[in-house]
């Protein structure tokens, strides 16, 4: 099969702004009272997120940056930016907190990156319903502690909640802590509606009902500025933190499929092989990784406890710590799961990169041929999660760089084995998880950007009819 991994920037690319478009650009922001941000540093910042995490994209992307930055704080504010850029005919890329990892937010074509950190006022909530409104730039972490307050909590979060942004979770995120009660971002039920900004001389500020703002879910600010979002939330739950050990791996394995299948009130579980249980930091009270076992990390319930008590023993488990979750010191387990797992083991050796799997069923055999051929080069690291409704697991291996030619021939043998690959190391929305292109996603790019302004080269679909 052809290659997976991308050698060279997407094509075509409009051409970076002229001096005279950019000075242009600058005085309609100015006039707008808008500052613009020109500086090599705050131009460096604005345009860091993980892609450093893969080793294919790091050297596509390094050095990648807009020409200039703005930071608005209102929809009024983004209304004459997305003007501004329209009537110079200069390319705009949106960011929030940069906590992506796949260059979901980096300009290929400079351009002026929009960063949205302003806009950061939980709006309305239901108090009934749950249903709740919010600011594109918020941070989750602000708005959990919001949500919190009135008894209710997000759905799903990645592991970054403490500095992501609602818009660019939304944008460029699909799952994380909840997805194994919740499924997926894109899950119907999640995302109730959308303000967004359009890219035209007169832009328009919409607002999308459900079914029209799912095209908008996931294009990575390709098709459209979003300035508020409004999302179904969850009754706030005092979940409980728990690390269990394993001596197998096949009892680990084991457990991780059934816990979830049982009546047990789940948040999180993931599965940490022993190699990258030794990698990570653990919360305080909680005995360091430093032998063979396998660890199995949940967020449970009050009520799942005494149950867990009496499932444990025949699962050959054993549960070495438990604090509520915000009473532990150190660094909490829903900061050790995910890309976070990722992060700290790079942090330990930075020749780490990973992919993002979603396991065939049963799992057991895929995982057993991947584990032999592969050895030590790739550790195991597995996330349970809901898909269209059935329990699964998604693993993000963390891989030994040894190369394009071994990544391409592991990506090969686990798709060949009927693993499903969300790929971290494609620089497309479509090459990055959905597969293939999106009808929806590329007509409205039509509707809402005409002029392919948006943060352009990662719609394939949209760069197929250029």
């Amino acid at each position: 099969m052809d290659s997976l991994l991308p050698s060279a920037l997407p094509q075509p690319l409009p051409a970076p702004a002229t001096p005279v478009q950019l000075e242009a650009l600058a005085a309609d922001l100015r006039a707008a009272g808008l500052e613009p941000l020109r500086s090599s540093g705050e131009l460096d910042q604005l345009a860091a997120d993980g892609f450093v995490y893969s080793p294919v994209l790091q050297p596509l992307l390094q050095g990648r940056r807009a020409q200039l930055g703005v930071r608005a704080g209102s929809s009024q504010e983004v209304l004459a930016a997305a003007a501004a850029c329209a009537r110079h005919g200069v390319s705009l890329t949106l960011r929030g907190a940069g906590t992506g990892n796949y260059g979901q937010a980096i300009p290929l074509a400079g351009g002026l990156v929009l960063e949205l950190s302003g806009m950061q006022r939980l709006l309305e909530l239901d108090p009934r319903s749950g249903v709740f409104t919010a600011e594109a730039g918020i941070l989750l972490g602000d708005l959990e502690q919001q949500l919190q307050a009135r008894g209710r909590e997000l759905r799903l979060l990645p592991s970054t909640v403490r500095s992501s942004s609602l818009a660019g979770y939304l944008a460029g995120g699909s799952s994380g802590i909840g997805s194994l009660r919740w499924g997926f971002l894109r899950d119907p039920g999640h995302l109730l509606g959308l303000e967004i900004v359009t890219v035209e001389a007169n832009p328009r500020l919409l607002q999308l009902d459900a079914a029209e703002a799912l095209a908008i879910n996931h294009a990575y600010g390709c098709n459209g500025i979003i300035t508020s979002a409004t999302l179904a939330s969850a009754a706030a739950v005092e979940w409980q933190q728990l690390v269990l050990e394993f001596p197998h791996w096949e009892q680990a394995l084991t457990a991780a499929q059934q816990l979830p299948a049982t009546a047990l009130l789940l948040n999180m579980l993931c599965v940490l092989e022993a190699p990258v249980a030794r990698l990570l930091p653990w919360p305080q009270g909680c005995p360091a990784a430093t032998g063979t076992g396998h660890r199995l990390l949940l967020l449970a319930a009050p009520d799942a406890l005494p149950a867990l008590e009496a499932l444990l023993p025949p699962l050959g488990g054993t549960l070495l710590w438990q604090a509520a979750q915000g009473t532990s010191r150190g660094i909490p387990l829903r900061e050790l799961c995910w890309n976070h797992t990722t992060l700290h083991a790079r942090s330990q050796n930075p020749a780490f990169t990973y992919l993002q799997l979603l396991l065939p069923q049963p799992e057991a055999p895929a995982l057993a041929a991947l584990r032999e051929r592969w050895g030590d080069d790739v550790l195991w690291h597995l996330e349970a999660v809901r898909a269209q409704g059935q329990q699964r697991l998604a693993c993000l291996p963390l891989v030994h760089w040894r190369g394009h030619e071994a990544l391409d021939a592991l990506i090969t043998h686990a798709t060949d084995l009927g693993c499903l690959l969300f790929n971290p190391h494609a620089i497309t929305v479509e090459d990055g998880g959905l597969g293939g292109v999106d009808a929806a996603q590329v007509a409205a790019k039509a509707r809402h950007d005409p002029a392919g302004l948006l943060n352009p080269g990662k719609l394939r679909g949209w760069l197929e009819l250029a």
